[in-house]
C-alpha cells in the first residue's frame, strides 16, 4: 500500500525512491509489527482477563502449570493483526505470493480461533473435534497447494531441491500438491503441539521466519541465486517482507508471553504462524530446509506419535508425559531450562539450515 504511495511521491521527489528497495521495506515491516504489538497488547491482554478468556490447564500435566489456570488465551490475535497491517503496509499488493501467505495465515488463523473460542467461550472442552479441524486444515491446505501449482510460471517453482547438493532438483509434477499439503499441515500442527510453555513455540517460530526471510531473499535475487547455485524464481524476494512482519509480530507477542506469561496465544496464533513457516518454505522451495531448522517442532511432533503408538501397541510410555517439553519438565526441569535449551536448539538447527545456502 505504501510502496505504491511512495512511488507516486518520487515522482516528484526521487528521495522517496528509497522505499523500493526490499531490504528497507522488510526491516520497515519488522519494526512496524514490533510497534503494533506493543501498542495493542496491553489493552488486549486487558479485554481478553475482563472477559474471563482464561488458559485451561489439564489435571494431569505438571503440577506447575496448575497456577497458569486463567491466564488470558487467544492472543495470537494480537500476532495475527500486527503481521496483516505490517504486510499491508510494506509489501507490493500486485505480488500474487503475498496474498498467498497472508491467505494462509489467516485461513489457520481462523481455524484455530473457532477451535479457542469453542473451548474457552462456549466452555466445549472438546474444541473443534478432531476430524472437523483436520478437514478444515486439509481444505485450506489443498486450495493453497492447487493455487501454487496452477501459477506456477517455471519449473523452478515446483521442483523439490535438496540441500547440500548444487544440482540436486526433483520434478515433483502433481506430487507438489500431496508436499505441499503435507508440509502446510505438518507444520501447522507441529507448532501447535510445541505451544506448551511460556514462549517456547514463539522464538522458534521467529528464528525459523527470519532464516526463511533470507532464503526469500536470495531466491528472489537473480544474482545471489546465481552465486549460491539455487533456482532463482522472480517475485518471491517480496516475500521477506512477510517474514519480516511475521519476526516483528512475534518479537512483540513474546514481551508478553516470556515466562511467566500475560497471554498465550492459543490456537489462533499457534496454527497460523505454522502454516505460515510452511507455505513460505514451499515458496522459497526449502521444504528439507524447514525440517532442519524446525527441528524442535519435529522433536516435539514424533514425541507424540511414538507416545500414542508405544501405548496402543504395548501398553507402555515411552516419555513420562508427551509433547517432549512435558517430559523433561516431569524429570524436574524447571521451566525456564526447558525453553531456553529448547531456543539454543533452534539456534544451532537455523543456522545448519543457513549454512545449506553455501556448502553444496
Amino acid at each position: 500500500m505504501l510502496l505504491y504511495l511512495f512511488g507516486l511521491l518520487a515522482e516528484t521527489y526521487s528521495g522517496f525512491n528509497v522505499f523500493q528497495y526490499l531490504t528497507l521495506r522488510t526491516i520497515l515491516g519488522v519494526l512496524t509489527a514490533l510497534v503494533i504489538s506493543f501498542m495493542i497488547g496491553p489493552s488486549l491482554i486487558r479485554k481478553l482477563s475482563s472477559r474471563q478468556i482464561g488458559q485451561q490447564v489439564r489435571d494431569d500435566g505438571p503440577q506447575s502449570h496448575l497456577s497458569k489456570a486463567g491466564t488470558p488465551t487467544m492472543g495470537g490475535a494480537l500476532i495475527l493483526v500486527a503481521i496483516g497491517v505490517s504486510t499491508l503496509l510494506w509489501a507490493d499488493l500486485s505480488n500474487r505470493y503475498i496474498w498467498i501467505v497472508l491467505f494462509t495465515t489467516f485461513a489457520f488463523g481462523s481455524i484455530g480461533w473457532v477451535d479457542d473460542y469453542k473451548k474457552i467461550v462456549k466452555k466445549d472442552s472438546g474444541g473443534l473435534s478432531a476430524r472437523s479441524k483436520y478437514f478444515s486444515q486439509s481444505v485450506a491446505a489443498l486450495i493453497i497447494a492447487l493455487a501454487l501449482y496452477c501459477t506456477a510460471t517455471i519449473p523452478a517453482e515446483t521442483n523439490l531441491i535438496v540441500p547440500f547438493f548444487k544440482s540436486v532438483s526433483i520434478e515433483l509434477g502433481l506430487f507438489f500438491i500431496l508436499l505441499t499439503y503435507l508440509v502446510i499441515v505438518g507444520t501447522s500442527n507441529a507448532v501447535n503441539l510445541t505451544d506448551g510453555l511460556d514462549g517456547l513455540a514463539i522464538l522458534p517460530s521467529v528464528m525459523v521466519g527470519g532464516a526463511l526471510g533470507v532464503f526469500a531473499y536470495v531466491t528472489g535475487h537473480i544474482k545471489f541465486a546465481e552465486y549460491l547455485s539455487i533456482p532463482y524464481i522472480p517475485g518471491v524476494g517480496e516475500v521477506g517482507v512477510f517474514c519480516g512482519a511475521m519476526v516483528g509480530a512475534g518479537l512483540g507477542f513474546l514481551w508478553f508471553n516470556t515466562y511467566p506469561a500475560q497471554v498465550f496465544m492459543g490456537d489462533v496464533g499457534a496454527l497460523a504462524l505454522g502454516a505460515a513457516l510452511g507455505v513460505v518454505a514451499v515458496i522459497v522451495r526449502q521444504e528439507l530446509v524447514l525440517f532442519i531448522m524446525g527441528g524442535v517442532f519435529v522433536m516435539e511432533t514424533v514425541s507424540v506419535i511414538l507416545q500414542v503408538a508405544s501405548f496402543k501397541l504395548t501398553g507402555k510410555r515411552i516419555f513420562r508425559m508427551a509433547p517432549l517439553h512435558h517430559h523433561f519438565e516431569l524429570k524436574g526441569w524447571p521451566e525456564p531450562r526447558v525453553i531456553v535449551r529448547f531456543w539454543v536448539i533452534t539456534v544451532i538447527l537455523v543456522l545448519i539450515g543457513l549454512a545449506t545456502l553455501k556448502i553444496r
